[in-house]
């Protein structure tokens, strides 16, 4: 995406970075709503619909910025609520609540994959060449939100599915590292170190989905 200004790269953008942060947030809560827990149903989460999943620091200002200066976008949408007092199986609920948003992910990349497949199939440069371009991008942002959630760093997804998978008072004890998870991601994207633990897996997923939609 060398070739393409900035505000080519920010159109391209939108409709993949969108799409990965509505579908991911209303995975989990379409879920929870099968577990028993209808909060985010009632509060009107569970929809498609953009608006009701953006932050507006950290969806629009923070990866705007990223963006412009670095190069490389990071933010986070407005979580989906889930009260764990209504789920079933509050632990074990709670950690398929998390993976369903990765999950999403690795669908919708799937699925840019196979948009890009179908455009080279097309012989008409002005409509196969943009939907490329978006795909790919599409392929990228759904890896890293899905890889970066997996992480098991609270509140990131896979530390609810490490908190289900510890014996009881060490899930306590890891659950309340939480309030710190935030600036400890912070430091790893500020020293490059995200980079690194998310390079050789972001690597092979690639590879795997650009050779899937045939690039």
């Amino acid at each position: 995406m060398d070739e393409l200004s900035l505000i080519q790269k920010i159109i391209v953008m939108v409709i993949p970075v969108l799409f990965a942060i509505t579908v991911h947030e209303t995975a989990h809560g379409w879920v929870a709503k099968y577990y028993g827990d209808k909060t985010a149903w009632m509060l009107g989460r569970l929809t498609l619909n953009p608006i009701k999943h953006i932050d507006p620091v950290g969806t629009i200002l923070v990866p705007g910025l990223m963006f412009m200066f670095t190069g490389f976008a990071f933010g986070w949408a407005k979580p989906v609520p889930v009260n764990t007092r209504n789920l079933r199986n509050p632990k074990r609920d709670m950690a398929l609540v998390a993976l369903a948003g990765p999950v999403a992910n690795l669908l919708m990349a799937t699925g840019w994959a196979i948009l890009i497949k179908i455009s080279l199939l097309i012989n008409m440069p002005e409509y196969s060449v943009p939907l490329i371009y978006v795909g790919v991008v599409g392929i990228e942002i759904n890896l890293i939100l899905g890889l970066l959630n997996l992480l098991p760093i609270p509140p990131l997804d896979g530390s609810r599915i490490l908190s289900w998978a510890l014996p009881g008072r060490w899930s306590y004890y890891y659950n309340q590292f939480e309030q710190y998870g935030f600036y400890l991601l912070v430091v790893l994207l500020m020293t490059n170190s995200l980079g690194t633990i998310l390079g050789y897996p972001l690597g092979m997923a690639r590879a795997f989905f650009f050779s899937l939609a045939g690039l």
